[in-house]
């Protein structure tokens, strides 16, 4: 029997989801998720993913799907999140998941560190209800 979580519906629900999307599959570097002409075998879900990728996952089910609560996170994100410093060179949402992307991508970062960022940001959007 196949079963399917309810999707998240709000902020909260989206960050702990996909916390526990990437816990189960691992944070994957470099890309969305690895190469599916590598491996034709397992579904997209079941591999390690980045973080936007996870947010994705967890809005909808597929790593690959957009949607508007997927994209609100990613924005949201974007501005906890420094590299080197600095915060999203681009606004659109394009550079904003560049920039979540470009922080996952740093040499060392862990699962449990992404997981982490994801948990706090819960954290602070239910604060903001």
């Amino acid at each position: 029997m196949d079963i399917t979580p309810p999707r998240p519906t709000t902020l909260p629900g989206l960050f702990r989801a996909a916390a526990r999307v990437l816990a189960a599959n691992g944070l994957h570097q470099g890309d969305y998720f690895p190469d599916a002409l590598s491996d034709v075998h397992t579904p997209h879900t079941a591999r390690p993913l980045s973080i936007v990728a996870a947010l994705r996952c967890a809005a909808t089910g597929d790593p690959r799907a957009y949607s508007l609560l997927a994209d609100e996170g990613l924005m949201e994100l974007a501005f906890r999140l420094t590299v080197d410093g600095e915060g999203p060179e681009h606004l659109d949402l394009f550079g904003l998941e560049d920039h979540v992307d470009g922080w996952g991508d740093v040499e060392g970062r862990t699962t449990e560190s992404a997981c982490a960022v994801l948990y706090a940001a819960a954290d602070a959007a239910a604060v903001a209800l």
